[in-house]
């Protein structure tokens, strides 16, 4: 994600702003519609006189056309750094005067364009806001430039074993499809994207039929409105393609991928699809992953193999819901001389949790570890205009949030023994290992 961070000393009150917690009961998300189709919702929250927006689109690197990975990643650069009006150096002091912070990014489903501005600087904010979306500058020099320092920063990442394993995996799990590269793209594809390829997404894919504005802050939606339909009443149309108009990828089991790096440490990766987002039984699957490896120091992947037997110096488990199954991955690094050692116990414990072997006492423990640890993934307007975007992209109920604590206390054990029977025995498990050859 590129991200504007203005240099006044009011910045800094900004930041400073956007980090006080938010005290009490979560408000309601509020619905409304502009005059072109885009869908906003609204959390008011009042402590702080600063408003948060992010603009969410079905246009992530999913999109990028075949062999040029990284189109998206470059379009949000190029939003974000020029315009039509304004060239890079005066859109820099555009922002900087008003303390304005503007960024975008790309996703795997979504491309996001995002602004955190107090209060009283809302208007040129908004007005910046919009000048990014709608007048794009296609500047060549500039693209030249972008273009470059992505490729620099991809060649400088193929020294890093968690890049090197990410791109085996995207490979791994999602041969011929969609979601088979990263976002970012590599030295390869970048190479191959041309101004042309920039212009043909926007295009196509940033359309407010299909966007979602998640807003945050000191404001109504009586106030937010006609200042949003009075910027973006001419922006028109319909994505060419949709968030769910992806087929799931299939199914891989048992698949190895060893990449070379000269270094004394081995990364591995176990991997298989896991849940879409819109699953049914997301959150039994949530609760599961931060029992196995998701719960830090109180997870049994991290009592197993590092406290117990000092294997490793961290492992961890995570997956990434998608419009569909998106990856679930464990990850694990050591010294290259035990790396096959950490793996076996990884496994044990896999295959101990998918016999049933989970108790009520370890599920209470997660359980009330992520409910007492729900507020701080709520602490700022930027965080929630995060999860808010989140559940209208994927049309999550409104109601999510308020019943997120309560859904997590209603996960029963027979639940979790279920979707651990489904997710972690060992063999549907996939590897990725990153480290020396004569380790391999």
């Amino acid at each position: 994600m590129n991200m504007r961070f203005p240099r006044p000393l009011i910045a800094f009150l900004v930041f400073m702003f956007a980090s006080i917690s938010q005290a009490q009961a979560i408000p309601p998300i509020q619905q409304a519609q502009l005059e072109n189709g885009v869908r906003v919702l609204l959390m008011e929250a009042h402590n702080v006189p600063m408003v948060s927006m992010k603009l969410a689109l079905p246009a992530g690197s999913r999109f990028d056309t075949t062999d040029k990975g990284g189109t998206a990643s470059l379009l949000a650069d190029m939003l974000s750094d020029h315009t039509a009006k304004h060239g890079h150096i005066a859109w820099d002091d555009l922002l900087d005067a008003n303390a304005i912070k503007l960024g975008a990014g790309a996703g795997r489903d979504d491309f996001s364009l995002s602004l955190t501005v107090l209060k009283e600087a809302l208007n040129p904010g908004l007005d910046a806001f919009s000048e990014a979306l709608l007048q794009p500058g296609w500047n060549k020099k500039r693209f030249a430039i972008l273009r470059h320092d992505a490729i620099a920063a991809a060649q400088k990442s193929r020294e890093e074993p968690g890049v090197r394993a990410a791109q085996a995996a995207a490979g791994l799990l999602f041969a011929n499809h969609p979601y088979g590269h990263r976002p970012g793209g590599t030295m390869e594809t970048l190479a191959r994207i041309s101004l042309a390829d920039l212009k043909t997404l926007y295009g196509a894919q940033i359309k407010p039929a299909d966007a979602v504005l998640a807003v945050s802050g000191d404001i109504t939606m009586a106030e937010l409105l006609p200042l949003l339909n009075a910027r973006l009443s001419g922006w028109k149309g319909k994505a060419a393609r949709g968030l769910m108009d992806i087929s799931p990828a299939q199914a891989v089991a048992g698949k190895q991928r060893d990449v070379i790096l000269p270094t004394t440490q081995m990364l591995v990766q176990l991997l298989r699809l896991g849940p879409a987002r819109n699953d049914a039984d997301f959150f039994p699957v949530f609760v599961l992953n931060h029992m196995l490896g998701g719960g830090g120091f109180g997870s049994r992947l991290m009592e197993e193999v590092r406290e117990q037997r000092g294997l490793v110096y961290g492992v961890y488990s995570y997956f990434q819901p998608l419009a569909v199954p998106g990856p679930f991955v464990i990850t694990l690094q050591t010294r290259a001389d035990q790396a096959k050692q950490a793996e076996s116990v990884v496994r044990d414990v896999l295959a101990a949790m998918a016999s049933g072997k989970i108790s009520q006492q370890q599920m209470i423990a997660s359980k009330e570890n992520l409910i007492g640890s729900f507020a701080q993934r709520m602490d700022s307007n930027r965080e929630r205009v995060g999860l808010i975007s989140m559940i209208g992209l994927y049309h999550l109920p409104l109601d999510y949030l308020s019943r997120w604590q309560q859904r997590v206390q209603a996960i029963t054990l027979d639940q979790i023994k279920v979707q651990a029977a489904r997710y972690l025995k060992p063999d549907q498990w996939n590897r990725v290992r990153v480290g020396p050859k004569s380790a391999l």
